[in-house]
Order: C-alpha cells, then structure tokens, then sequence
C-alpha cells in the first residue's frame, strides 16, 4: 500500500509489532526515506510567546495575532501560512478567554481538521488518524483520570457551532496525542518547542539499534513565492544501508541506558514489550556498567556504593541546575567523579553523566581547558556506545569539538568538528542549520589549524588579539533537558 509522495515505503504487517512501515527501494547512509508535513501541531505551553506557531523557529522578535492575542509568527509569510490552522482556534480563544494547554490545543486543531476534511486518508497519509494506536485500554489509573480531564477540558474550550464528537472518539484523539505526538524542537535542533501528529511516521517501529533517524526540518518561509519555498516537515532518513524489503525503524528511546532500563521505559511510555537484538542479547550493557579491570579491581560492594552515590548527586545536580547554582554543580561534578574514577570504567554510564554535565556546565562559565578534558572522556566512551550514525552522539562530538576550539586545543577541535560534521551529514543532511553552522566551524577551524601548524607562536598572538577585539561568545546555558525525545509524552 502506497500513497502520493510515499512510494519508497510500504505498510506490511509486523510479527508480534502490528503495522510497520518496509522499504521498496534500496537506501544509502544520508539517504531522505520520506518527508511528512504535520498533519497538526502546536507550540509547548511555556514557548508560545518565543517560538513562530508555524514553523517552530526560535526568534527574537515575533509578531503577535492581533485578534486572539495568542499565537505568534515569524512574519506576515508565517502567518498567512497558519491561517487555515489557526482561524478556528482563534476564534474559539476570543470566545474562551485564554487558550487552553497544548494537549486540549492539538486535539482541537485535529478535530477541526477531520471537520473540514473528513476523517479519512488525508493527501500523502498511508494511514488515517481513526487507524492510529491510542492504547486508551493499557492506560492506568492515573492516565485514565488526566484522559477525562482532558475530555472535560477540550468539551468547555470546543465551539458549539463546530462539529460535535462522541467522548469515545475525542478519548481516541487524546490517546493518539498521548502515543503518537512527535517532538518538535527548534531550528538548531537543541530545544524540544512543541508536539505535532505526523500519521506515516507513527508507522515506523521502535529498535534499539534503528536502521533509520528521524529530523525536523523547519523549512524555509523566507522564500515565499521562490522554487526554494519549503514547508515544516520530518524527515525519516536512512543510517545505513537499506534493502528493498526491510522493515525500517527509528529508536523511541535514547540508547544510552542498559537494556533492562530501556525496556522499563518502553514499556510505561508505550505499551509494548521491546524484542529487539539489542535488548534480548543485552548487547553493549557490559559496556555500560563498565568497572575498572585488573589488580585494584573494585568489590562488588564498592561498586554499588559509587553507584548509589552516583544516582544521588544526578539528582542534586538536577536541583541546583533548575535553580541557577552551576559553580555548586560543577563542585558536585568533581566531587562525583573522585568517587567513581578509581571504581567505574570508561564507558560506564554514570560515569558519562557527570562528565556530560561537568564539560557542558563549565562551557559555559568559561573554563574551558578543564570542559575539554571532561568532553574528551565522554565523547571517547559515546564512540564505544552509539550507532556511530548516531544524531546525540554527532551532536555531543560537535558541542566537544566547540569546546576544544573555546580552550585553544586547534588540533583536537578541527578533528572532532569534523568527526561531528561526517556525522550530521547522514542524520541531519547539508542543508539543515545546524549542518551549515558546522560547515562554517569546519573551514574556519581548517584555516585556524594551517596558521597554526606553519606558525604556532604567531597564531596565538593573533588568537589573543581577535579574542580581545570581540566580545567573548558566551556557550549556551546548560538546560535541564536531555536531548529532545522522539515522541513527546504529557508531564
């Protein structure tokens, strides 16, 4: 079964998964399996006044809707883009008197859109919204009861004059919303921004170890009217090798927790119990739980208690980073990994986090020689972990490399912006921001390097002049978010 724009790929029945998506061609690593628009989204709660409600980018100066006084845009090209979207839900906020939350928002825009188009195969759908998995039936107690306040909500903010719904079918929507809602996240794809229903992509098993990435793509506005006009998408791209017939799939979950913990999570977040490869053989667990070898070789017990020790400081580093105290995170950070150095090994997954946390934190106060050696280590035990096409492990090896560069260390920097960039290349594409900001890193870097091998003293001389005439560039500040999930799940 096939459908206008998605002829590479076919729905088929899965053995023990239900409905999946295979290829019909054969894909190379970079390789664009599909692009789907959504079929709605909306901007997170928290964001609404800081990111475009079309295409999800992140800028300074936005323009407000003038009637509802709600939703914001890049520009009149934005907009006018959003108004068959936002009509309805403008109208019915005015009415409401403020909007309600996001959930209540995208099942509204989905309902609205069923209302003018039917409930049937949309253009370019291989499946329609009424055929998508709500798993309403696997729910909890505690999902059940946030389910019929979202019911109740949506029945107080939805306009009379629109077209009703049964509870069963608006309960349908908010558990496809609850399995289905795709993250979204900003131009530089660091910053999850809101939620959107793409019903192809929710095609596409879950695997550990996926053959397949899936990106946001925020489009190109600015050029309305312009061949190189582009509208907000996903991409499901290929990250190795792929073979007319088989199943492609992406990963859920970040890879980077044993087997048995990854599991836990598939299972509370989607319904379903993981059999892939990589969690029935336990594969590269070994490596997370990692412990130093030969004659000092730890007890059982020590190793539990670094452990423990471990777990407890992640969780008043999260503290004391929601609150602002970095100079206490980064004393945490040291502190944590005296304890875990002479007991877990390299790849060590504990390990990993404090030194994840401690290169990104003191990034941004600025002391970078100690971040470096810190970016060093973790980025060696990533390239041991991930899919080496993996996109957070390209991303980390990016954030290392800026670093390195940050700390004067030209040579180690040059070679891990490239190392991000070869990486990127196939997860992201070349024309994605965050892969044209890297290529400009890249040259610029190169050139750095050249100076600096024909003549090292004359290249931090000028290094030092440049750095004075400008103003420092200030790293990001740490967020205490993890990388932006795949699918978005209510808080």
């Amino acid at each position: 079964m096939t459908k206008g724009g998605m002829e590479s790929v076919e729905v088929f029945t899965s053995e023990g998964k239900g409905r999946g998506l295979k290829a019909q061609k054969e894909f190379l690593p970079g390789d664009v399996i599909f692009a789907e628009p959504a079929y709605a989204a909306v901007v997170f709660d928290s964001l609404t006044h800081v990111i475009c409600h079309t295409c999800f980018k992140r800028q300074e100066r936005l323009h407000r809707c003038g009637q509802c006084k709600f939703a914001y845009y890049c520009d009149r090209t934005c907009q006018r883009a959003a108004w068959l979207n936002h009509k309805n839900e403008c109208s019915a906020i005015k009415k409401h008197g403020k909007a309600p939350t996001e959930n209540i928002r995208l099942a509204a825009r989905i309902m609205w859109k069923i209302e003018r188009e039917g409930s049937g195969l949309a253009e370019g759908c291989l499946v329609s919204i009424d055929d998508l998995q709500n798993h309403v039936d696997s729910f909890d107690e505690e999902e059940k009861k946030e389910l019929r306040a979202d019911v109740e909500s949506f029945l107080e903010f939805w306009p009379p004059q629109s077209q009703q719904f049964g509870m069963q079918y608006i309960s349908h929507i908010f558990g496809v919303i609850n399995c289905n809602g795709f993250t979204l996240s900003d131009q530089r794809g660091l910053q999850a921004v809101g939620v959107g229903i793409f019903p192809n992509l929710c095609q596409a098993n879950h695997d550990c170890w996926p053959n397949c990435t899936v990106i946001f793509n925020n489009g190109n506005h600015e050029a309305v009217r312009s061949m190189f006009h582009t509208q907000m998408r996903i991409e499901l791209r290929a990250l190795s090798k792929i073979s007319p017939g088989d199943e492609l799939t992406v990963s859920y979950v970040d890879f980077l927790n044993v087997s048995e913990e990854r599991r836990k999570q598939l299972k509370k977040q989607y319904y379903f119990d993981c059999t892939c490869e990589h969690c029935k053989k336990q594969i590269k667990d070994d490596l997370m739980l990692a412990v130093k070898q030969g004659e000092g070789k730890p007890s059982t017990e020590t190793v539990k208690e670094v452990i423990q020790f471990s777990k407890d400081t992640l969780e008043k580093i999260n503290k004391a980073r929601m609150e602002g105290l970095y100079h206490e995170v980064v004393k945490m950070c040291r502190e944590c990994l005296k304890k875990q150095e002479p007991v877990l090994g390299d790849t060590n997954i504990y390990l990993l986090r404090i030194l994840s946390i401690a290169s990104e934190v003191l990034s941004y106060l600025q002391m970078f020689e100690e971040a470096a050696d810190y970016a060093k280590r973790m980025v060696d035990g990533y390239l041991k972990i991930y899919h080496p096409n993996n996109a957070q492990l390209g991303m980390a090896v990016m954030r290392a490399g800026v670093t390195h560069w940050h700390a004067g260390l030209i040579e180690a920097g040059h070679g891990l912006i490239c190392k991000a960039y070869a990486i990127l290349l196939i997860t992201h594409g070349p024309s994605h921001p965050i892969t044209k900001d890297l290529e400009v890193m890249r040259v610029q870097t190169e050139m750095e390097l050249r100076m600096f091998q024909q003549n090292e003293l004359m290249y931090y001389k000028m290094r030092e002049a440049a750095l004075k005439n400008q103003k420092i560039q200030v790293m990001p500040e740490p967020s205490n978010e993890t990388s932006p999930s795949l699918f978005h799940k209510k808080e």
